[in-house]
């Protein structure tokens, strides 16, 4: 009886102290158009876990569901980063944002105008 008692507990503490299967986080990131929400939301799913990303492209706001017994937000947000995209918190390298297509250049005052009109 006591043994019982004993592995009902520790599955009961295993229980409430494992991770959130799906996990939902939001970040912000940067980008214009259709273009950019198809290379960040493309670089959410290359991260195994990954369930569900969803890129606003009027708000910036990426919407994630993810296993977090298989990755962490800061892992997607690298992934993230290396195709070249910025976030709130960091900065993609100028060799990654080099990379996005010219129409894409978010961090150009007058490609961002241009977008504004679309």
């Amino acid at each position: 009886m006591k043994k019982l008692v004993l592995v009902l507990i520790m599955i009961a503490s295993t229980v409430s102290f494992a991770q959130d299967k799906n996990k939902r986080e939001s970040l912000e990131v940067d980008g214009v158009c259709m273009m950019c929400k198809s290379r960040i939301e493309k670089a959410c799913f290359k991260t195994k876990g990954v369930k569900s990303a969803v890129w606003n492209v009027d708000t910036h706001e990426l919407k994630l569901i993810f296993d977090e017994n298989k990755t962490n937000l800061k892992t997607i947000e690298q992934n993230i980063l290396a195709v070249g995209h910025d976030t709130k918190t960091l900065k993609a390298t100028d060799e990654a944002y080099n990379t996005v297509h010219p129409c894409c250049k978010y961090r150009d005052e007058e490609v961002k105008d241009d977008h504004k009109n679309d």
